[in-house]
């Protein structure tokens, strides 16, 4: 895998992050993205970076290897493109969130033309695109274990593993952002007891100290003891309601097809939509978290740290 050059589509904060991990990793990567501001600045950290996805491939040589890493809903019209250009033997491999059974579709769809397909869905935000990820692949198992060498590359120590037919990468990582939605919301939620309480908690203090050896301790407790000495305890820079993307949603409606009962994931999914009319305390430690760990905006306004 080292000795092939890499078409990559997308360079975005985890894209672009991901393609100079590859780069240390003797990785030779060609790059598109199709909005010119993240090329021009992918050129100036050294990415080799072309104007179209026909000059991508146009890069490599055959058979050819294609990493898409843009959202969900730019994924079907990019392969269209890119499919126009590839040939039989060719491989193409989605590291971005897409829904899984979009991933089975595809698959299907590419396998008629001879393409190879991988699904790996990719945890760590653009720190761990950076630094080593989390991954999760499907597809068919002698077309990973030809890419393993490549995905060993970009996650962190034990962390990447095949997870069986077309679909499953997405599926298991599709589940692992519900089951986020439901951490994620328990530490909000506990955070604005606490603060409604008489106690006048100093909650950056707390934060750091459920940190340390607590059963609670986790990356997230971390983040959230970042945030806080970032923005002040109060928040008052942070908006109280919380974005939200497909996985949540996809995941609630996934286990009522498959008939298992997920309240805590689809409370806390419910949560982020009734807060775009309902903000709240819980909400902005919700947003802080998503800013610390993926880069998410949420900044409302500029105000001076007040703890």
């Amino acid at each position: 895998m080292k000795k092939i050059k890499l078409g990559y589509i997308g360079l975005g904060k985890m894209g672009k992050n991901m393609v100079l991990r590859m780069r240390e990793k003797g990785v030779d990567v060609v790059a598109y993205n199709r909005s010119e501001a993240p090329r021009t600045e992918a050129k100036k950290v050294g990415i080799a970076v072309v104007d179209s996805i026909g000059a991508l491939v146009g890069n490599l040589q055959k058979p050819r290897t294609v990493w898409v890493m843009v959202s969900n809903n730019g994924v079907d019209e990019t392969l269209d493109e890119l499919i126009k250009h590839l040939d039989r033997g060719d491989t193409v491999i989605d590291g971005g969130n897409s829904m899984y059974k979009d991933s089975v579709r595809r698959a299907v769809e590419l396998e008629k033309k001879g393409i190879d397909f991988l699904d790996a869905g990719v945890s760590g935000g653009p720190k761990g695109a950076r630094d080593g990820a989390c991954i999760m692949v499907g597809g068919k198992k002698k077309v990973y274990e030809k890419y393993e060498n490549l995905f060993e590359d970009l996650s962190a120590s034990g962390a990447f593993a095949y997870m069986g037919k077309s679909g499953a990468g997405h599926f298991v990582k599709m589940v692992h952002n519900g089951i986020e939605y439901g951490m994620m919301q328990a530490v909000a939620e506990g955070f604005a007891v606490m603060r409604a309480s008489d106690f006048k908690l100093d909650l950056e203090k707390v934060a750091n100290l459920y940190n340390h050896k607590s059963v609670v301790e986790s990356r997230l407790v971390g983040w959230l003891s970042a945030g806080y000495e970032k923005y002040g305890t109060d928040l008052e820079e942070i908006s109280g309601t919380v974005a939200h993307t497909g996985e949540g949603e996809w995941t609630v409606k996934a286990a009522k097809e498959l008939g298992v009962a997920v309240p805590i994931i689809e409370s806390s999914f419910k949560f982020r939509v009734m807060s775009e009319k309902n903000p709240s305390y819980a909400g902005k430690v919700l947003s802080t978290l998503r800013n610390q760990f993926g880069g998410h905006d949420a900044v409302t306004k500029s105000k001076p740290k007040n703890k």
